[in-house]
């Protein structure tokens, strides 16, 4: 197990006066970031504030594009045509770009957030639309795509760079999609288990998941959601783990 690994954090999900997570501590500790681009969560100052905390820290730094859904974190699927599901996620991470330019950072690649992102791992058309929106953007734009899922299949016969990430505090069903936030096993909130369970899914190429045997999945990227209580620790043990077993951590594409 010596070859290297990302490890990404969604961030800048705070707006106005309301906070979420820690994004100074979390941005010493991975080394690549989605941020958020004002539609589940964020405002302009939030996002240059982030964007420039990460170029500080020599972060990778990823759009993170979901449903306008403030309310609901954008964990709930907003009925839309696929074609408008394009033009939202056009038009936020066009956003996040045009910010960037004035910190100024690089923005590398895309990574749908909450139910956005878990429709499109199961649904082509979906996953089509955003795909061919991210390559309208700008063509150089990377692809972070939930392992061994429909988004991944599709954003890479687009023509776009994919890379797969995994859950280090998600737990997973047999047909590769993550367990509904619904299920009380959902989240898995102990930093010790969530990092053990990620050095042997390294080590094995295999994920446990709570229907069935393991199943193969690729990783070049592990991410620690940033907006519950242990993330920091989740993201400071596995950290320590990875590095402890020899394993390099660094970002999946380059700023």
């Amino acid at each position: 197990m010596t070859r290297t690994i990302d490890l990404n954090s969604d961030l800048g999900e705070s707006f106005g006066a309301w906070s979420m997570g820690d994004d100074a501590a979390m941005l010493a500790l991975v080394t690549s970031a989605n941020i958020a681009c004002g539609g589940h969560a964020s405002d302009p100052k939030t996002m240059f504030e982030t964007l420039q905390m990460a170029a500080k820290n020599g972060v990778t730094v990823g759009a993170h594009p979901g449903y306008n859904d403030r309310e609901g974190f954008g964990r709930r699927v907003i009925p839309m045509a696929p074609d408008d599901i394009g033009y939202m996620v056009a038009a936020q991470v066009g956003a996040l770009l045009a910010v960037a330019d004035m910190v100024p950072v690089p923005v590398a690649y895309v990574k749908p957030h909450g139910a956005l992102a878990n429709l499109a791992a199961a649904d082509a058309d979906v996953a089509r639309a955003i795909a061919r929106a991210i390559k309208a953007l700008r063509a150089d734009l990377s692809v972070l795509a939930i392992s061994g899922t429909v988004f991944e299949q599709v954003a890479r016969a687009e023509g776009l760079d994919v890379y797969s990430e995994i859950f280090a505090d998600r737990t997973y069903q047999s047909s590769g999609q993550l367990v509904p936030r619904s299920h009380p096993d959902a989240v898995i909130h102990d930093a010790e288990h969530a990092a053990q369970r990620l050095l042997e899914m390294l080590d094995t190429g295999l994920m446990p998941v709570i229907d069935g045997d393991p199943i193969a999945l690729a990783a070049q990227s592990i991410c620690v959601h940033g907006d519950h209580p242990a993330a920091v620790e989740t993201a400071r043990q596995i950290r320590a783990r990875l590095t402890g077993a020899g394993v390099p951590l660094a970002p999946f594409i380059g700023g």
